[in-house]
């Protein structure tokens, strides 16, 4: 009989996401703001480093999964990574330049270490059940997003409210909850992530020692962590251009007191936690009615969730005499979360499960540097983006990525199916 019980651990790399997301999505509600409103910083040069930092925070995961299969084991690689990012918060506490560059330059390191590591651990968690990974990963995700919801609400909150450098160093806090009850429950990983991730030290790690299947894994790998981009494109001008949109174009006056724009940031993670259980009921539920969607079908699906959302934000600009409705953006992040429960955690499940076992953190690391690309490629979109269209023109051009995503995906659908024939990724 199948083992339908989660591993112990799982708890463990549950809260330890869970705080290290708190500090990531906390300093990033704050980044922009901060840049703009306290350095003077203008428009285009705020989106450029924004948009540099978040692209080397998922370059370095390639480096980091690399070194953690060769050298240092996930585990270990997980507290370098934390312990690098703790300090990368404190030195933003500091109201010098220089400490927040210093800053910038430990999380950016310590990212790397740390993001693909503990992901790559919930996945072998799961080595003796794997039918229970996506169902695993799916609440890990639930993690993410708890700290992705508080992260942005407490710190953006102290941050605009009583200090930016109280907010940076509350964040630091945060990732040094994560390391401490990281430290206080690794028992229950038993071996998981202790050493490096494959037994035979000798062995040939390139692409080129691979089998031929193994091979067509990572040419899958290879094609959605692609297609990601299109995705993570638009989507995150949530924390750049829609972030300062809501700052200065929409009206958020609710019960006679505004919102810090910043808190906005909080509403994506908290859809999230509403909205994992039941996208995770209805996978299963096509999955026991044999209906269950393939990878590429799930993509289909995000993309065009993600195009919608954009389109919400262009008909409340349009619609707008003064400051757009608040509700146009209330359902541009109901739609673009929707849209990211398609994408992300089925993504994070696939690696893990296609990925041949020695080069199980670097693809995972693959994953996340198409992050890195999406998210510089975002950054400078936020602050460039005025040079060719007004606003609402910006959001109607978003969509238009999205669904011409849809259209590349079609045409290619058939193939990416013949590299996976079987292993439940139809």
């Amino acid at each position: 009989m199948e083992n339908q019980t989660h591993h112990r651990g799982l708890i463990v790399l549950f809260f330890t996401e869970m705080w290290e997301r708190f500090s990531y999505y906390g300093m990033r509600a704050l980044l922009v703001l901060y840049l703009s409103k306290h350095l003077g910083f203008s428009d285009l040069a705020a989106g450029q480093v924004y948009g540099a930092y978040t692209a080397l925070v998922y370059l370095t995961p390639l480096l980091g999964g690399y070194l953690a299969d060769k050298y240092l084991g996930n585990r270990n690689a997980t507290y370098l990574g934390g312990i690098l990012m703790m300090l990368g918060h404190f030195s933003l506490a500091f109201d010098k330049l220089s400490f927040f560059y210093l800053g910038l330059g430990f999380l950016i390191l310590g990212n790397g270490f740390f993001k693909p590591n503990i992901s790559t651990m919930v996945g072998r968690l799961y080595e003796d059940r794997p039918w229970m990974r996506e169902s695993a990963y799916t609440y890990f995700y639930m993690g993410i997003n708890i700290g992705g919801s508080f992260g942005p609400l407490l710190c953006g909150y102290i941050g605009e409210t009583f200090g930016w450098h109280l907010g940076f160093g509350l964040a630091g806090l945060g990732m040094l909850l994560g390391l401490l009850q990281f430290k206080l429950g690794e028992k229950l990983l038993g071996k998981v992530g202790i050493g490096v991730n494959y037994k035979n030290l000798d062995q040939n790690s390139s692409i080129n020692s691979l089998l031929p299947e193994e091979k067509k894994r990572v040419i899958f790998i290879f094609i959605i962590s692609f297609f990601s981009i299109f995705f993570w494109v638009p989507y995150e001008q949530m924390g750049s251009s829609v972030n300062l949109y809501t700052d200065r174009m929409v009206d958020r006056v609710l019960f006679g007191q505004e919102i810090p724009a910043s808190v906005f940031q909080s509403i994506n993670g908290f859809l999230i936690l509403a909205f994992a259980p039941i996208t995770a009921w209805f996978w299963k539920f096509l999955h026991n009615k044999n209906l269950e969607l393939s990878i590429p079908a799930k993509f289909i699906l995000s993309f065009l969730l993600l195009g919608l959302s954009h389109l919400f934000l262009y008909m409340g600009e349009i619609q707008a005499t003064q400051k757009a409705n608040i509700l146009y953006l209330l359902v541009y992040y109901i739609l673009l979360t929707l849209g990211e429960l398609c994408i992300s955690p089925v993504g994070l499940s696939t690696v893990a499960k296609v990925a041949p076992e020695k080069l199980a953190s670097f693809l995972m690391g693959i994953w996340f540097l198409s992050n890195a690309i999406s998210h510089y490629l975002s950054g400078w979109l936020s602050g460039a983006y005025s040079k060719w269209f007004v606003v609402h023109e910006f959001f109607l051009f978003l969509s238009f990525l999205s669904f011409l995503a849809i259209i590349l995906l079609l045409f290619i659908k058939k193939f990416i199916k013949n590299l996976i024939p079987s292993g439940g990724i139809q």
